[in-house]
């Protein structure tokens, strides 16, 4: 993926790693989900812990930590830090999906402000409790900011074979989506019914995980229509496969359980993909229809 220029705004971003933090991790944060929505796995986050770079790029590095917002931001304006550095590419990604949808809510007419992206290193405070990085990146609904470890999330990558660059892209921009479900009122509607009838909780979780998913696909589509970023057919295969590689049954297999879909929280790998190809090959938010109910509104 290339963009349509090198500046880097670091404004949006709360760097804290190497700060310390809150320790442990909540049981309402879910792999790539918001928090609060459903439990987490302990046995099933423990196998993520690997090693290596799931990128496959010897010569990217993970940046500097716990830098102050103006180191973050000179460094990432300088020449060929967003190809050297995942955390420059990380912010550039998190710029230009911000720029693209708060375009599209203008055009929709809707309410519109961004999370805050949150790196932090093995733990975390969060308004949704305290967070280990073996919960994976996630979106708290509570605080509007998306956590991210970038060194485990290499090592998720590593385990599950979502490599590639792109792939990160896609991540960060599924949960960018679960901030956009919070802006229209669909994640704490969500909430509601789940504790309204306990025995739909993992259904709706799935809908909301594979809705997010969807619109990690419109943003590419908008964003290269736009011209804010140029994706290759290349690199929509390598979100595509990322989508797949969380999928709960395909989780379920590496980590050596039996296939139970009546315990996922995310849905399977073919869905996930399905609903990511669905919204990057439409580029409309409505298309993202994964609860059955109409159109995306907000309420």
């Amino acid at each position: 993926m290339t963009f349509d220029d090198q500046h880097v705004d670091a404004s949006g971003v709360d760097d804290r790693r190497g700060a310390g933090g809150g320790f442990g991790f909540s049981p309402g944060i879910a792999i790539g989900g918001g928090g609060g929505i459903v439990a987490v796995i302990i046995t099933l986050l423990a196998v993520f812990l690997g090693g290596g770079n799931g990128l496959g790029l010897d010569q990217v590095t993970g940046g500097t930590s716990g830098e102050a917002a103006s180191d973050l931001q000179q460094r990432c304006n300088t020449s060929g830090a967003i190809d050297r550095y995942e955390d420059c590419y990380l912010v550039k990604v998190y710029d230009e999906t911000d720029e693209v949808w708060s375009q599209e809510f203008a055009n929709r007419g809707l309410a519109y402000h961004r999370p805050t992206l949150t790196f932090f290193g093995g733990s975390t405070t969060t308004g949704c409790g305290a967070a280990s990085a073996t919960v994976g990146p996630f979106y708290c609904p509570v605080d509007e900011r998306i956590y991210l470890d970038i060194d485990f999330l290499n090592q998720l990558q590593q385990q599950f074979g979502a490599t590639g660059r792109y792939a990160q892209a896609y991540i960060l921009a599924h949960e960018y989506g679960h901030h956009l479900q919070t802006l229209l009122g669909i994640e704490p509607q969500v909430r509601r019914q789940q504790q309204a009838d306990p025995s739909r909780a993992n259904d709706l979780s799935v809908r909301l995980e594979q809705q997010a998913d969807c619109l990690a696909g419109v943003w590419g589509h908008l964003a290269n229509a736009a011209g804010n970023v140029t994706v290759t057919e290349a690199q929509v295969r390598q979100a595509q496969n990322a989508a797949a590689a969380v999928g709960d049954d395909r989780i379920q297999q590496e980590t050596g359980q039996r296939v139970n879909p009546e315990s996922w929280t995310h849905g399977s790998a073919s869905d996930r993909q399905r609903w990511y190809t669905t919204g990057f090959t439409s580029g409309d938010m409505n298309a993202c229809d994964t609860f059955g109910a109409g159109a995306l509104t907000a309420g």
